[in-house]
């Protein structure tokens, strides 16, 4: 099934956003669900899914109980734990993607003032088609989305497949939401928090990039029109289990 361009698009943890608006729910339940729902973005509609349990030209192998992996980033070194326990699937398409080197080269594309910082769609078009349609289903919540832990950016239930977002503060409310935190920053907070953040929320709702365009021109679109996003130089296993 082929979606629209706008179809195409979702957005990530509460997408309207202020610094006091998009840390906030509405005090009306209807309301924050419709909010939850276009909140987390993914680069797409959850239609056409496929799983990792049904589509084995891409499965992620089992991963280490636990790992640690270096992002290099033009502002630094970020250090990340990875735990199995805590989000098995979510765990094994993070250690694929690492070795798979997915992440080399990705932007910082959406940062947002005290919320979090996001990331995980390629600069290489080529890489977002292979990876476009390979739907994840969701892990069960088991830890709460504090400070420096990640989790997968969603569009809803299972749909979960390469975005991930680093927590820049206590988000808790995602919890209830059905973002699975699946690791934690264990070094390098101070560089999370230097992220560029100038051009805020993503097109449509602010001045910030359109995943869309993202996903179809990469890196040479990024460059060209927000220069001055942080990038992911390499993404590396560098070591096991830290106490």
């Amino acid at each position: 099934m082929t979606t629209s361009a706008s179809a195409s698009r979702m957005r990530s943890p509460l997408g309207h956003h202020s610094p006091d608006t998009h840390v906030k729910l509405s005090i009306r339940p209807i309301v924050a669900a419709i909010a939850a729902v276009m909140a987390i973005a993914c680069e797409r509609a959850p239609s056409s899914r496929k799983t990792d349990a049904t589509d084995t030209a891409v499965a992620s192998p089992a991963a280490p109980d636990s790992f640690v992996v270096a992002l290099e980033t033009n502002k630094g070194r970020i250090v990340v734990q990875a735990i199995r326990a805590w989000a098995p699937l979510g765990v094994d398409r993070f250690y694929t993607l690492v070795n798979a080197h997915y992440f080399d080269g990705n932007k910082f594309f959406r940062v947002l003032p005290n919320f979090m910082a996001q990331f995980g769609i390629s600069g290489d078009p080529a890489a977002n088609v292979t990876w476009k349609d390979r739907n994840l289903r969701d892990d069960p919540v088991k830890q709460s989305n504090l400070r420096g832990y990640l989790s997968f950016a969603t569009g809803g239930p299972d749909t979960r497949t390469t975005q991930l977002f680093i927590n820049k503060r206590d988000n808790n409310r995602l919890d209830g939401m059905g973002f699975a935190p699946f690791a934690k920053v264990i070094d390098g907070m101070r560089v999370v928090d230097s992220l560029y953040m100038g051009y805020g929320e993503g097109a449509p709702d602010g001045n910030g990039p359109s995943q869309d365009r993202i996903t179809s021109e990469g890196n040479a679109y990024l460059n060209r029109y927000f220069p001055k996003l942080d990038s992911i130089i390499t993404a590396r296993v560098v070591g096991g289990k830290q106490d």
